[in-house]
Formats: structure tokens, sequence, C-alpha cells
């Protein structure tokens, strides 16, 4: 008999490789369940069953590429070559054209789905946010940094980036990235 968890994991993953390929290929705008079924070789009931809407389905995309990935920041005792590390390989993604257009697409679905952008909140964001405040607040611990509200440290060291990246209004370089960390450093360190 077979095995009908293998099926749907299998399905699962052409479905969410088959919405991240498209996004890419054609737009969000363009983007429709009845294409990611085709696609994928399922039917459209399959997707509607496990999403409740393309942007679901492509948030959980981005959840499967970005699967395996280390779990904390780098901690090498240099706080401030760990974070120019960091936000150089996160502009690196940025600069994807493979994942440019596709994360562009669900940030702004996010501003129309509130449902969305909750699950975003909770599956990826806090998350994400959590693991760079735990790096920073092992840098407070060492002296490295101020006592600061570590949820605004983390907004001052990661948000330049994404608003450059959102509204395209300057270059994303390491250049950029190390400015912004040495910026930042500047008025967090004790």
């Amino acid at each position: 008999m077979p095995d009908s968890s293998r099926r749907n994991e299998s399905s699962r993953r052409a479905i969410l490789t088959a919405a991240f390929d498209l996004v890419g290929e054609i737009g969000y705008a363009k983007l429709s369940i009845e294409g990611i079924a085709a696609r994928a070789g399922v039917g459209k009931q399959t997707i509607y069953r496990w999403w409740p809407s393309k942007g679901a389905v492509l948030f959980d995309a981005f959840l499967m590429m970005s699967e395996g990935e280390a779990g904390e920041l780098p901690d090498t005792g240099d706080l401030e070559a760990d974070l120019k590390a960091v936000l150089r390989a996160t502009i690196a993604e940025l600069r994807d054209e493979r994942y440019d257009l596709p994360m562009r697409a669900l940030n702004s679905e996010m501003m129309h789905d509130a449902e969305l952008a909750r699950t975003y909140a909770e599956r990826l964001d806090v998350p994400m946010r959590e693991m760079k405040k735990a790096r920073l607040r092992k840098a407070v611990e060492a002296g490295q940094l101020s006592d600061v509200d570590l949820d605004l440290a983390v907004d001052v060291i990661w948000s330049p980036v994404t608003v450059r990246w959102m509204n395209r209004s300057g270059p994303l370089t390491e250049e950029f990235a190390d400015t912004v960390v040495e910026t930042a450093l500047a008025g967090l360190r004790p």
C-alpha cells in the first residue's frame, strides 16, 4: 500500500516550489491557485485544503526555502564583525533576483491580508527577532553594548537595510551594510 504521508509531503513540496518559481516568472498579480496547481501537478482543491490564499502558499514556500538554516547569529566574540557578516548576507539575499520579486510580493500581500501578516509575524518575524536579540543580549552581558532596549537595537541595526530595499532608495552594498553597523554601534556601545 502506498505511503500517503510521503505522497502528501511530495505534493506539498511541489506546490511550494511551483508557487515560488511562478511568482518569480510572472509576478504576484498574475499568480493564481490554478496556475500553481497546474505547475505542481495537483488539483486546486488540494491547495485550498492546505492554504487559505496564494499569499499563504508563497509564505510557506519561503519557509521551505529557508529550512535547515542556522538557528542563531554568529558569535565570534567580535560583535561588529558578526553583525557586518549578517547584514552582508541579508543584503546578498535581498539582491538575489530569485528572491527579490517573491519577497516583494509577500511583503505587499501582508499589507492587505491581516491573517497572513499575523502568520508571518508568528512563524518568521518573531523567531528571527528573538534570535537577533539573543545575540545582542550576549553582547550586553559581555559589555560590548550598553544596556539598551533590545527591540529598539534590532530595529536600529536591521531597519535601514529593509527600508532601502523596500523603497529602492539606494544601492544595497556591503559597504552600506558596514556603515549601518558602524553607525548603529556608535550609538549602542557603552
